[in-house]
């Protein structure tokens, strides 16, 4: 008989949480042809047990340990997200090593600095890219001891010492665990709460990466919350479905998939890639959908446009439908969530259109979404809520493990990150920086004892670097505290709360506000190319590149039309001016961090004719 989620929440009540490794131990010995987790090959689902994940997980633990790595030592993974990173991570956390996770989008010298300040002494490598960036540095890497790859396609002629692949390090670890199969099962017994698990690397916005050193007891504490989470009690664990497509090398995509999903039984489904995950989500369906605000950006704007090119009667139907939704919302939204006028309302809504839309965006089986990582402007909050998806948002960071304040279906104001979570202790110094202090807070910096001390004090207060302030009980931010912008007529403006009306737009990709010490705002426009290309032929405009569309007249006016509707609704200062980024910003020219947030400092230098421009 399935458990369901109150079945599981008593047992966290009663006997706590568990670190991903205990977990998968428990459920492989309880549980063992659950699913565990499901991925494609040849177009083919594949499934992988609960029991088979524990011994994969295993084998790797044994191998690690035959290559001399010891509790303590760091092991790096770069790769998509795959089966192969569930194995490596929980197989290095079961003996006390060191779990660091890369982004695959780390260009060459980017891994090398993150190998040598992780000390990571094995690199798990998806592909052949992926090898081809350690080599390019591995002459300075002598602590790396193996690079091991998941797939051989392209490595056959390779040929250095320090290669091997997947398979072959199972196999390895294989032969260790049927000479000793107790031996991980008692690493795990002697883990400390206050060793250090995995380590995430910040995005580094503003200086080198810092490798934020989380514990095992920190994993824990985030599992003793699960009860709390704002989660349908209704779901089974059978009927539980993640996609798992948030980079894994990501705190946030992390603790979903590896602690939450675990905690709760789910099925992990793997995205095919990161260009399939509409059509992947349009297949699994998920009942439980992670998402940061670029994500449901994307999902927005790409409904509004379906619409635009949909027939007159769908066109209509969308309309009464959103009419519709968005009375239901704000009956919802005045604390009449049980109100059976907004029941009835969204339920006609999705007869007469929004049926059909959850399916292509892959949410009609959605009990719990979730934006975080970054603000999401309250326009495409509100459009998920009035087609029935019941989106909120959260706040959190790497350094408290993701997991601050959290609005609720049943406790929501737009426009903030909700009220503190359950057992997190959250207070404003007196510039208004929002400190947390709770189960969650880090360790620290690694090898950064003066950043870890300007980021926690004595009391274990972390500073978060965000500024927010209180409306009623619930906390909203009001941007980074290095990002306010204060205008030459002494001004404070948040320049996250105009991008975010700006980026409202289906046309427009990234928007940067400029205006420190400035007599007015303006901003650097980045367009949405496939959104206004196709806006640009249905009005018989040519155009080739990106460059080329960008500096369309037609298309300047477009893009201006959207500022000033932006303008009218933002309570800030109103933008005078703005010019467009020539080209699509890129991660690996320093221009965006892996979780694609945009590198404000790099961009004011990098286009600083095109500022001087607007202020000439």
């Amino acid at each position: 008989m399935a458990l369901t989620m109150n079945d599981i929440y008593e047992i966290l009540k009663n006997e706590g949480g568990r670190t991903p490794s205990e977990k998968v131990m428990e459920v492989s010995k309880d549980y063992p042809e659950k699913i565990a987790m499901r991925y494609k090959e040849f177009g083919i689902w594949q499934e992988t047990t609960y029991k088979d994940f524990w011994l994969k997980s295993n084998y790797v633990s044994m191998a690690l340990r035959f290559f001399g790595v010891e509790k303590g030592e760091s092991v790096a993974i770069q790769s998509e997200n795959r089966p192969e990173w569930f194995f490596a991570d929980v197989g290095t956390q079961s003996i006390g090593a060191v779990s660091v996770g890369l982004y695959p989008t780390n260009p060459a010298a980017e891994v090398e600095y993150l190998l040598s300040h992780s000390e990571s002494k094995i690199l798990f490598a998806e592909d052949q890219e992926q090898v081809d960036k350690a080599l390019e540095v591995i002459d300075s890497l002598p602590q790396l001891e193996k690079i091991v790859y998941f797939e051989n396609k392209g490595m056959y002629s390779y040929d250095h010492p320090k290669l091997m692949t997947f398979s072959e390090f199972l196999d390895i670890g294989k032969g260790e665990y049927e000479s000793f199969p107790e031996f991980v099962e008692n690493e795990i017994k002697e883990l400390d709460d206050n060793d250090v698990a995995i380590m995430v690397y910040t995005s580094g916005t503003t200086g080198p990466p810092k490798g934020s050193m989380i514990t095992h007891g920190n994993l824990r504490w985030v599992a003793t919350q699960l009860p709390y989470f704002p989660i349908s009690n209704n779901l089974s664990e059978g009927d539980s479905q993640f996609l798992s497509y948030l980079p894994l090398c990501h705190v946030f995509g992390r603790l979903v998939d590896l602690l939450i999903g675990i905690h709760l039984m789910a099925t992990i489904n793997f995205a095919e890639s990161i260009d399939t995950v509409q059509t992947d989500l349009a297949e699994i369906q998920p009942t439980i959908f992670p998402a940061v605000p670029r994500i449901l950006e994307k999902m927005h704007s790409s409904a509004l446009v379906r619409m635009k090119d949909a027939s007159f009667v769908k066109r209509l139907l969308f309309k009464i439908s959103m009419y519709l939704g968005d009375i239901a919302v704000e009956r919802k939204l005045n604390k009449k969530f049980d109100d059976l006028l907004a029941k009835i309302l969204l339920s006609i809504g999705y007869i007469l259109s929004f049926r059909s839309l959850r399916k292509k965006l892959g949410l009609q089986r959605a009990e719990f979404a979730a934006s975080g990582a970054a603000p999401i402007a309250p326009e495409v909050l509100k459009f998920f809520m009035s087609i029935g998806v019941p989106l909120f948002e959260a706040y959190g960071m790497t350094e408290n493990c993701a997991y601050a304040t959290s609005n609720s279906p049943e406790n929501i104001k737009i426009g903030t990150v909700g009220v503190p979570a359950h057992g997190v202790e959250l207070k404003l110094a007196d510039d208004g920086e929002i400190l947390i202090r709770s189960g969650g807070v880090f360790k620290g910096y690694f090898k950064e004892e003066q950043a870890t001390n300007e980021t926690i004090d004595k009391d274990g207060w972390l500073y978060t670097g965000d500024v927010g302030v209180y409306e009623g009980d619930f906390v909203k931010i009001v941007d980074r505290k290095r990002d306010i912008i204060i205008t030459s007529g002494g001004k404070n403006v948040s320049p996250s709360e105009i991008e975010n009306k700006i980026k409202v737009s289906p046309f427009i990709k990234e928007a940067i506000v400029i205006g420190d010490k400035r007599k007015f705002l303006s901003v650097l426009i980045g367009i949405e190319f496939d959104t206004v290309s196709n806006w640009a032929l249905r009005k018989n405009i040519p155009h080739t590149t990106y460059r080329d569309l960008s500096e369309k007249q037609e298309v300047k006016e477009l893009v201006w039309k959207e500022i000033l509707k932006a303008n009218e609704k933002t309570s800030s200062l109103e933008v005078r001016e703005f010019r467009m980024i020539p080209k699509e910003l890129d991660h690996e020219e320093g221009e965006l961090t892996a979780t694609q947030k945009v590198k404000r400092n790099v961009l004011i230098e990098q286009f600083s004719d095109l500022i001087e421009e607007m202020y000439s």
